[in-house]
């Protein structure tokens, strides 16, 4: 799977070459434009052995030109820094390290890291952690989350993170980062965006490729608890918020395709946007909001423009079939109902369910859908409340009920409808 990644970067990210083409590896440190330039070779030539000594000696806002080889190491990076390798073959074996990168603190606002394969970390491939304004693209992640154990635990791992290590590429307690043109595969879980530490908002997660990460989700964005009480009590969330995930290709992951989830009391995750994404063949629904806790914030999250197709149900919320767009408040945990929704502009196909809402009574509406399921079920209400479906295409001109046409289940509001794809 390495190679095809590889090769997937290398053909996409043709401008990372040339940026290393035009910066000189021949000396350990260098000026260009008054930047300070510093190089790393696995072999010396005049550079530095390894990328954590380069970033030791690099003063802030230094560029480190990271030549192709393999580097046995966990970077840690706490000053603004811009690493570029080589494309795939600037390699970060991190076997026996928590993290391939670390970057860590507000000192690492602005960091840069691009052109690398991060691998075998017994955590995270790449995590940053409360920080704000770092860029990560055309890397390849693979192979992470190794300490992960039999009885799904991760020693070393935040307690809400025990079942998947915190994921290939996770951001804890970080803002305005840019995530993209990442290749993310073969680990337990794909990228993460939490709060124990602090609220993690406004970040860009676009155009990353992020498939067979066979135990957990694709893109999660759960809130967690900030801490427990002296009783063990979980502590409400900072919040993941005003996070835009866009334009990714999420695909034959363990958990949901995009998953926004409060499990516990005082989480809140609201405002998000999720736009564009192709959804396809993931272990639970392609879009997936889970609410399971009194004083929750689930509100104001967007589903705008996806693709979605082919995913599984949903053993949470007890779905018939495989689902895929899922919104649900579990009245089991006296959750509250999910308020302030946009769903439009969505194709959802190949499912036996394609908008699934309950089980708490909720009043949302979605419009302007193509809901293709030759038959099976288009909406679907578990719960109490009125969903408003009209304006939305039923996969045939005669809406609910034609044959086939999607159908309803539930208090659902069909008409007017569409005769045509949006």
């Amino acid at each position: 799977m390495r190679r095809s990644l590889s090769r997937w970067l290398l053909t996409s990210a043709g401008v990372v070459a040339a940026i290393l083409c035009a910066a000189s590896l021949g000396g350990g440190v260098a000026s260009a434009h008054g930047q300070t330039v510093l190089c790393v070779n696995p072999h010396g030539n005049g550079c530095y052995h390894s990328i954590q000594a380069a970033v030791d000696h690099a003063p802030s806002g230094a560029r480190i030109n990271v030549a192709a080889g393999t580097y046995s190491e966990q970077v840690t990076i706490t000053k603004s820094l811009t690493l570029h390798g080589a494309g795939s073959n600037s390699v970060v074996d991190a076997t026996g390290q928590s993290h391939g990168f670390l970057v860590d603190g507000i000192g690492a606002r602005g960091t840069v890291i691009t052109g690398f394969t991060v691998e075998n970390a017994t955590l995270e491939g790449i995590l940053l952690r409360n920080t704000k304004q770092v860029v990560v693209s055309w890397n390849v992640v693979s192979h992470n989350d190794r300490g992960l154990q039999p009885d799904a635990t991760c020693p070393g791992a935040l307690p809400f993170d025990q079942d998947d290590c915190g994921e290939a590429l996770h951001l804890l307690g970080v803002a305005w980062a840019t995530i993209s043109h990442n290749a993310v595969a073969n680990n337990v879980g794909g990228i993460l965006l939490t709060d124990e530490t602090g609220p993690t908002h406004d970040n860009l997660i676009t155009s990353n490729v992020v498939r067979d990460n066979k135990i957990d989700c694709g893109i999660t964005l759960p809130s967690h608890p900030s801490g427990f009480d002296a009783n063990g009590v979980p502590l409400p969330g900072n919040g993941v918020y005003n996070n835009t995930v866009s334009y990714n290709l999420s695909t034959g992951n363990g958990g949901a395709g995009v998953g926004i989830f409060a499990p516990t009391p005082g989480t809140k995750a609201f405002n998000n946007l999720v736009l564009g994404n192709v959804l396809t063949n993931n272990g639970l629904p392609g879009v997936a909001l889970h609410s399971h806790a009194f004083g929750q914030n689930l509100n104001g999250n967007r589903i705008i423009g996806n693709f979605v197709s082919g995913n599984a149900a949903d053993g949470d919320a007890g779905t018939s079939g495989p689902t895929g767009i899922i919104i649900f408040s579990d009245a089991n945990g006296n959750a509250a109902p999910i308020t302030g929704m946009t769903i439009k502009f969505n194709t959802v196909t190949n499912e036996a369910i394609d908008v699934w809402v309950g089980s708490t009574a909720m009043n949302l509406a979605l419009h302007n859908n193509n809901l293709l399921g030759n038959g099976a079920i288009g909406v679907q209400n578990a719960g109490g409340g009125t969903v408003d479906a009209t304006q939305n295409f039923w996969g045939c001109k005669g809406g609910p009920g034609a044959t086939g046409c999607s159908t309803v289940q539930g208090t659902v509001t069909f008409v007017p409808f569409l005769s045509h794809r949006v």
